[in-house]
């Protein structure tokens, strides 16, 4: 009797960097915890579905308030994927410590609270990012000072946030973030609407409630007070 032997199945390791923000929290605590609240209660969904590493080495802490400061991290639906600065035995099953990084950093500047009577907005000077190539999927751009116009397609599984608005060329087909700051008066355009997700300033519209007269059209999207409206060009 003769067995036949396969072959063994040969594996390919493909490696991929993806983009998480780093949180660096400063002494006092208790003071950086009350800017930060304000901050995200001005800037509603920018840690969405967005992975974060703690960065503990600024702060002195034991195992008690390093726990401590991941609860309030937690039920601020903040997910820390891995932490740094810390005693590593510190750490739960379900965190890892973390060392050093790849060197690219893009740093969020945190806006002081406020004190007393806001001064008058100033009209600052606007930013923009130019991507003259598509957004392939996988691919996530975040330029937090200004809009991104984009000219080829933005794909599906890719995702594109911006404090300003977005301006996409061709088609819109992942997540589309404008306003991802606070700010209310930018804009989504595309020349093709298949969005998975549309977002301004926080409120959100996902593929499901696209109507069937804005797909695949050249589309216009903004903020109506608390509604998200979507026109399709050449309508008034």
């Amino acid at each position: 009797m003769s067995v036949a032997v396969g072959k063994c199945p040969s594996f390919r390791l493909v490696g991929r960097s993806f983009l998480a923000f780093v949180l660096t929290p400063e002494p006092p605590f208790d003071q950086w915890l009350r800017d930060f609240d304000l901050w995200i209660e001005r800037s509603e969904g920018v840690f969405c579905e967005r992975p974060v590493v703690l960065d503990l080495s600024k702060l002195s802490l034991d195992s008690a308030l390093a726990t401590d400061l991941l609860m309030k991290m937690r039920v601020r639906d903040i997910r820390v994927i891995a932490v740094e600065g810390i005693d590593p035995a510190w750490l739960g099953p379900n965190l890892s410590p973390l060392q050093g990084g790849n060197g690219m950093t893009r740093i969020v500047e945190m806006p002081q609270a406020p004190q007393g009577e806001p001064p008058p907005p100033q009209r600052a000077p606007v930013a923009s990012l130019l991507i003259d190539a598509p957004v392939r999927s996988g691919q996530s751009v975040f330029y937090p000072q200004g809009d991104v116009t984009i000219t080829g397609s933005l794909a599906s599984g890719a995702e594109v946030a911006a404090g300003g608005s977005i301006h996409v060329y061709g088609s819109l087909r992942g997540r589309a973030i404008a306003g991802s700051m606070g700010n209310r008066q930018a804009r989504i355009f595309c020349r093709s609407l298949d969005a998975e997700l549309l977002a301004i300033a926080g409120l959100y519209r996902t593929a499901d409630d696209l109507g069937a007269e804005v797909l695949n059209r050249d589309a216009e999207v903004w903020l109506d007070g608390s509604i998200m409206r979507i026109r399709p060009q050449g309508q008034v």
